[in-house]
């Protein structure tokens, strides 16, 4: 481990202090009387709230239906306040039976609880459009909650009789969400033995970007030999939830495995086409490009998959105090506006961040709004690299975006994926461009520009491979079971082409894409990445250029939460993101850093 086990709050080697969660402001824990209370009163006003308005809506005024729909909201923020809570404690020890008891307990009961309220939407997709638009129109508290009943409205086309639904919504505690559970379960206690160390999934992936190329090697080999020996359980899962997810999808006459998600997006399908096919036509000018300069600057005529992430020759390897990655984020925040900084402050003084690497808790990092009248909370597994300080700017920009869209409500503030990154990445741009104006030594900001390239190439290339790789996935699971072996070729179609040719690609690589979460949780959801950094790049693009009055309408724009469709938000910046042209700009970004490396070679 890159870190022993400690007492909570214990520093990380010369990390310093890490902070670990405080989950009070939310329960005081899992036998906190407020649990049962708020699950009692759960199963008593979902009882009352069927009673009052099954069969009813139809002829409810605007006042009526404003009164349904804040109590609707009061239901949504209790039950959301409760799963949060159970998620979060899980997300801390996945391996932890008891935290996983209660979290399967919890969500168990609430799925019971809210089975009574399946009725609501099937009803409201039964109103005819203009009776919708005559309530609004009477009652202005009713029409701010227009978004939501577009949203609702938007499935109506795909919607299944109310006895079917409410048969989906009580099986998914036993389908999907199970099958997740399991992946969660299975990862969280994988082990990866590497020079006699017995290390989890985080730290075996951390050695990726280790500056021993031996080490990478032995890490990625360790990687492969445990994803092999568990991929059939790996292909079970991901055969049986693209099943689950064709069979829904064709009893709902979607018409494609994709659109479930645009539609949760808010975004059309053609704008996601758009952006796909700009990024897979980009392939040459940005990663082959890139990684064909990343070889020749370390000496090589190919790169192995475990040089992909490999820190640059004379790179800065030194480990990064956690009081020194706050310093850094919160002045690249308050050197754009110090609200920013203001908002993200308490993350660092209250335990909204759980930072150190731990057994059994979950890889990665991810940032949680819970709910509207408590605040977020940001998982991190810090360990000190450079890219550890760019996923903190990446999370605490989520973190920002949640804070200011809580004013919206429980209904409104949850943003669109395509839009929920906005904060990040443009989180992570503000604070890169604050360490590059920084440097002056022409090497150390060649280094600097290389790590953006390849964070962008990450964040935009991978991404939309990784799209195209479930479009494939789901497409071919249509046809019937996948084998391992036919998933593993799917992926590596990808690779291939996004990476480039300069890759060789060692036994076993072709394993890897049974480690992503986000195929098994969120179908899709990769592609929010690119369509978040191509959206940032416009963004900041328009900041540089010294636009009139930027600060207030960029927090117009994270205020707006899920109240305003994009192109509506994008408008006062002068963007369009269904403009095919918008992404050739963000793309434009990257090619013309990868211009400048290759300027300084001459």
């Amino acid at each position: 481990m890159p870190r022993d086990a400690r007492e909570p709050g214990a520093g990380g080697g010369d990390l310093g202090a890490l902070p670990e969660w405080n989950l009070d402001d939310l329960y005081k824990g899992p036998d906190d009387p407020r649990i049962s209370a708020d699950l009692d009163w759960l199963t008593t006003e979902c009882a009352a709230f069927a009673g009052d308005y099954q069969g009813r809506l139809a002829d409810l005024d605007a006042d009526g239906l404003l009164e349904a729909v804040r109590r609707y909201e009061k239901i949504d923020l209790v039950s959301g306040r409760v799963m949060s809570f159970a998620g979060l404690r899980y997300y801390q020890c996945t391996t932890d039976a008891a935290r996983a008891k209660f979290l399967g307990d919890t969500q168990g009961r609430l799925t019971d609880i809210t089975a009574a309220l399946v009725f609501l939407s099937l009803e409201l997709n039964r109103v005819e459009e203009s009776r919708i638009a005559e309530l609004m129109a009477a009652n202005d508290e009713l029409a701010r909650y227009k978004p939501v009943f577009d949203r609702i409205r938007a499935m109506q086309p795909y919607q299944l009789s109310d006895e079917l639904e409410k048969f989906l919504h009580d099986q998914s505690v036993v389908g999907a969400a199970a099958w997740n559970r399991l992946f969660d379960e299975t990862m969280a206690a994988l082990s990866f033995e590497v020079g006699g160390e017995t290390l989890p999934l985080e730290a075996t992936l951390n050695l990726l970007t280790d500056q021993n190329r031996a080490r990478r090697e032995a890490g990625a080999r360790a990687l492969a030999k445990v994803f092999t020996a568990n991929l059939p359980l790996f292909a079970r899962i991901t055969n049986t939830l693209a099943k689950e997810k064709e069979v829904e999808d064709r009893w709902r006459k979607l018409p494609t495995p994709q659109m479930s998600r645009h539609l949760a997006n808010q975004v059309e399908p053609e704008v996601v086409e758009a952006l796909r096919d700009a990024v897979v036509a980009a392939y040459p000018k940005l990663s082959h490009r890139y990684y064909a300069l990343k070889a020749r600057w370390m000496g090589l005529d190919k790169l192995e998959i475990w040089d992909r992430n490999a820190p640059l020759p004379r790179d800065d390897d030194r480990l990064i105090p956690w009081p020194e990655a706050r310093q850094t984020v919160l002045d690249a925040y308050a050197g754009f506006d110090p609200r920013m900084a203001e908002i993200a402050t308490p993350f660092f003084e209250k335990g909204w961040i759980d930072a150190p690497v731990k057994p059994g808790k979950q890889p990665g990092a991810f940032a949680h709004p819970t709910v509207t009248d408590a605040h977020p909370y940001v998982l991190l597994n810090y360990l000190g690299k450079q890219r550890d300080v760019m996923t903190l700017a990446h999370e605490l920009g989520h973190g920002v975006h949640q804070v200011l869209a809580a004013g919206q409500g429980e209904l409104l503030a949850q943003t669109p994926l395509t839009l929920a990154e906005t904060a990040s990445v443009f989180g992570e741009m503000l604070t890169f461009r604050r360490l590059l104006d920084a440097t002056e030594d022409p090497a150390k900001r060649k280094l600097m520009l290389a790590s953006k390239v390849e964070d962008m190439i990450n964040t935009v290339v991978r991404q939309i491979a990784f799209y195209d790789f479930e479009c494939k996935l789901h497409a071919a699971r249509r046809e019937g079971e996948l084998t391992p072996d036919a998933i593993n070729a799917l992926w590596m179609s990808v690779q291939a082409e996004s990476l480039g040719p300069v890759f060789d690609f060692m036994d076993g690589y072709e394993t890897f894409w049974s480690y992503i979460p986000h195929f098994i949780h969120s179908p899709f959801y990769v592609y929010a990445y690119a369509f978040g950094d191509g959206l940032v790049n416009a963004l900041y693009a328009v900041y540089e250029e010294g636009d009139p009055g930027f600060q207030e309408k960029y927090f117009d724009l994270l205020r707006a939460g899920g109240s305003k469709h994009h192109k509506e938000l994008l408008a006062p910046f002068g963007l369009d993101a269904s403009d095919p042209k918008f992404w050739d700009k963000g793309l434009g970004l990257i090619a013309s850093m990868i211009d400048e490396l290759e300027a300084m070679e001459a």
